[in-house]
């Protein structure tokens, strides 16, 4: 076997063994996993809150058991693939073994090894740019059709994983037309590519449009709830956060792109980063909406770098630029990871604060990051809920209504599905079984959401009392009671067809 197979496959291996081991094990699934595993059981060509490839693999997922072994699984190995491409692009480029060493060592011991831990269609987003990326280099570098088709594929794969891959599109077309590269739009097979991916994400466009663009109600949603809080300054610097140690080799790639020789045909490339950067700042974008588009040019800094180094016979360089992203990670261990108790993390909580981890969506400091506190409590709701339902007369005729995704999901998952809990967020809301005949209604609320639920809709049933509550004081679900209503005299089925009306009247 080869020394670089050798380097490629231990790579490889240390990113699988880091994924499953920088989560502690207090810790339980993140509350958009669940959403998206529950997914596999409403196949459908679109959802309101992300594209449909998610649904196919929770559906493998679901196939393979449905653990959470499988659930980290394929995240991993999203983000071993991006490695693998990265590796690709500097073989493409000529580069040496050290220049395959310092990119690999900048992807692995970076921000992914954090987005690489959840289940959610991130991962897969960065693989598709960084995929997306190769192959349109390939095909400049060769001229060979193939990478164009293949470009084309895996910008659809990314389209229906998420619809952030558009704007690397909107970031890399004017900057090819702004080059010397614009000449490939003079060539038949590139309309062919357009075609073809057209084709390919045509379904989701057609399931979109019958539905009437839930993803633009889903953008304003975004936008008002959380977008509303992001710094377009805090947008800038968050980048700095994600390859901090292979920030040298970043900058070196866009000064490469544009003034190395070897470089030349991919000049369009320095262009499409500081287009892309713009577009997202314009927008006022979360920071990792932007994370897919630095292992590219890690892989251009990796051979433009080394290349320099070894033509001055300073090879010793090279390896202190392959140790700082490795020596960079260890003191972030502690701190970057859900490895440590939410208890230790509140206790030391200054050291987070400094980092911004304890700044949550609604602006506020916290005391343990927010996805992790998305990672707690949800366990304990599932039991609990399910002992209620098992107390009720006539159990299999109870409506659990909660009031967020991640607790529906979460019931779900944890009970493999024997109940079936459901909410009018994101995509649960096409997903009511509305001609069954209810006696029964479990009502799940948010600490926040309480108000006077036991006044308001105890009148609608023979008997009503409050089950138990989520307790554990670092899970966002803190303070979530479960509530109960046995024997309706109402028609539970027309009531929640007319409160499903209601609320998509008032959400369109």
């Amino acid at each position: 076997m080869k020394k670089e197979t050798i380097i490629l496959l231990s790579t490889v291996l240390i990113k699988f063994i880091l994924q499953f081991t920088l989560i502690a094990p207090e810790y339980e699934l993140h509350r958009d996993e669940y959403l998206h595993l529950d997914q596999a059981h409403h196949l459908a060509l679109g959802y309101a809150s992300v594209p449909p490839i998610t649904s196919i693999t929770s559906l493998c997922i679901y196939l393979l058991g449905n653990s959470v072994f499988w659930v980290k699984f394929f995240p991993a190995m999203y983000g071993a693939l991006t490695i693998l491409f990265v590796w690709k692009t500097i073989k493409r480029l000529n580069g040496n073994l050290y220049a395959l060493i310092l990119g690999s060592c900048c992807i692995l011991f970076s921000a992914l090894l954090r987005l690489n831990t959840l289940y959610q269609p991130n991962s897969l987003d960065v693989l598709c740019w960084t995929g997306f990326f190769y192959f349109l280099i390939s095909y400049i570098y060769t001229n060979k059709p193939k990478y164009i088709y293949f470009t084309a594929i895996i910008f659809a794969i990314g389209f229906l994983n998420k619809y952030n891959i558009l704007f690397l599109v909107l970031g890399v077309t004017p900057a090819l037309l702004a080059t010397k590269a614009r000449c490939i739009f003079t060539k038949r097979e590139i309309y062919l590519a357009i075609l073809l991916a057209l084709i390919l994400i045509t379904p989701n466009l057609y399931w979109q449009y019958q539905n009437n663009f839930p993803v633009v109600t889903h953008m304003k949603v975004l936008s008002k709830t959380q977008l509303i809080h992001v710094n377009r300054l805090d947008f800038l610097l968050g980048q700095i956060s994600f390859f901090t140690g292979s920030l040298l080799v970043i900058l070196a790639s866009l000064i490469a792109l544009f003034l190395y020789a070897p470089f030349k045909k991919y000049k369009f490339l320095g262009l499409t980063f500081i287009t892309i950067l713009l577009i997202f700042t314009y927008f006022k974008a979360k920071d990792y909406y932007a994370i897919g588009l630095y292992p590219i040019y890690i892989a251009f800094g990796a051979v433009y770098l080394t290349n320099l180094l070894e033509k001055n016979k300073r090879n010793y360089i090279s390896l202190l630029l392959i140790a700082i992203p490795v020596a960079i990670f260890f003191p972030m261990y502690t701190i970057a990871f859900p490895n440590q108790s939410a208890d230790y993390i509140a206790k030391h909580s200054n050291i987070y604060k400094d980092y911004g981890l304890l700044r949550w969506e609604d602006g506020k400091d916290h005391e343990i990051p927010q996805d992790y506190a998305d990672m707690l409590g949800w366990k304990e709701l599932a039991t609990k809920v399910a002992d209620a339902y098992d107390k009720l007369p006539n159990s299999n005729a109870t409506l659990i209504l909660c009031d967020n995704y991640g607790q529906a999901g979460a019931i779900n998952y944890y009970t493999n599905n024997r109940l079936k809990a459901n909410t009018f967020e994101a995509d649960y809301i096409n997903w009511f079984q509305l001609n069954k005949p209810y006696k029964n209604f479990i009502r799940i609320k948010s600490q926040q959401n309480l108000d006077d639920e036991m006044q308001v809709t105890s009148p609608y049933f023979e008997k009503s009392y409050i089950a138990d509550s989520i307790t554990n004081k670092y899970a966002r679900e803190h303070g979530t009671t479960i509530f109960v209503f046995e024997k309706a005299s109402i028609n539970i089925s027309e009531r929640l067809k007319e409160e499903i009306i209601d609320y998509k009247k008032q959400n369109n």
